[in-house]
């Protein structure tokens, strides 16, 4: 049993100590234990996720007409910086229960910064343990990696940590130097990803062109995550 669901499991035995085991998911011994936070359905990860033509500052979201971003045809080489490039199904030995994908732009900017932003829920805690998957991936990958696509590489040539915001029960940010398909000039894009509880809030920014955008934008981030914080508080 991994470390963390021992913890779990010991913490929740402590507080049945009344004999109250209402509530409780029962182990393979018969014992009570801890039920880990349910994961959110997709309908209630909608509710919390930024809607169609929703405003953002400056910026306006929208849903993706073509299918999520970043989805299984993404993989990475070394196998371990996976994590990096996609956290969708099969991405980390743990599949998300239920996904929500947004894009956040300017439309009148084609060339403009461009933020992705996926909220995943997930079963039995796993939530904590993709972030966990997740770092041990930043750390490892830092002097590079190849991302992987269909018809396309892209060398990732450095991975940084870069800041990360305050809010969620744990968060991680990272920033990627990547050669351009030719060869020649060096891109930017910054990956930021916040956990609360069984769900994770993903938002990965990029620009087309050389130009470090310097992080993913506050308010974008801000605004998803009171959203999400608010609809989860209703039952979202």
């Amino acid at each position: 049993m991994a470390p963390l669901l021992v913890a779990v499991v010991l913490s929740g035995v402590a507080a049945c100590g009344s004999g109250d085991d209402k509530g409780k998911e029962k182990k393979a011994d018969g014992k009570p234990t801890a039920s880990a936070p349910k994961a959110l359905t997709e309908a209630q990860l909608k509710a919390a996720s930024f809607t169609d033509g929703e405003k953002v500052g400056s910026y306006t979201a929208s849903e993706y007409t073509l299918g999520a971003p970043l989805g299984e045809d993404y993989t990475a080489d070394p196998d371990t910086c996976q994590p990096l490039v996609s956290l969708a199904k099969g991405a980390t030995g743990h599949d998300p229960a239920a996904e929500v994908n947004r894009q956040v732009d300017v439309p009148d900017e084609m060339a403009g910064l461009s933020v992705a932003v996926q909220l995943r829920s997930y079963a039995n805690g796993e939530a904590a343990a993709v972030m966990k998957v997740l770092g041990t991936a930043g750390t490892r990958c830092a002097g590079g990696f190849t991302e992987e696509r269909a018809i396309a590489k892209a060398k990732y040539l450095k991975v940084e940590p870069a800041k990360a915001p305050a809010f969620g029960d744990e968060a991680k940010a990272f920033r990627f130097t990547i050669l351009d398909v030719k060869g020649k000039l060096k891109l930017y894009e910054y990956l930021t990803v916040v956990r609360s509880g069984s769900s994770t809030l993903s938002f990965r920014a990029e620009i087309i062109g050389t130009k470090d955008i310097g992080g993913v934008p506050e308010e974008v981030m801000k605004a998803q995550w009171e959203k999400f914080r608010a609809g989860s508080n209703t039952g979202a």
